[in-house]
């Protein structure tokens, strides 16, 4: 898949668990925008809309830089049923949220990759940078010898 956009802060905010990509249904204007690289993914969070058995996932929030229309329009995300099922339990169950990761196209078709994730606390955020910058550090450090 050739990656057009990635959501930086989704890797910051949360703890990916698991990763699932998706198809799009857009239009034709939205498809266009895509391959000219007018995305932003920041923001943008996928969900379950409808029904409780027949619900369908959707990405609120994904900004296509398109003149005529919505540009943050809701977008319906294609995937296979048992794959929706295992999304829907564990994101009611264990209180898990959908973020959309990356966004690319394979074979002329545009792919969200959504991940499956823990929300981080500002504690953990910290900790996370305070262990980047020690592994940096000794990294530098034993280059240096």
């Amino acid at each position: 898949m050739k990656v057009l956009a990635q959501n930086k802060s989704a890797f910051h905010d949360y703890e990916i668990l698991d990763r699932f990509e998706a198809g799009l249904v857009l239009t034709g204007a939205e498809i266009k925008a895509i391959r000219a690289g007018k995305i932003r993914l920041d923001g943008s969070y996928a969900r379950f809309l409808g029904a409780t058995a027949e619900a369908e996932l959707f990405v609120v929030n994904l900004h296509l830089g398109i003149e005529p229309g919505d540009p943050t329009r809701t977008r319906k995300l294609l995937m296979h049923r048992r794959e929706l099922d295992k999304l829907r339990g564990q994101t009611e169950a264990k209180g898990l949220t959908l973020v959309p990761l990356t966004l690319g196209l394979s074979r002329g078709n545009a792919k969200l990759e959504i991940g499956l994730g823990r929300g981080l606390k500002i504690y953990d955020k910290r900790a996370k940078l305070r262990k980047k910058a020690i592994d940096r550090d000794v990294e530098r450090d034993f280059r240096g010898k």
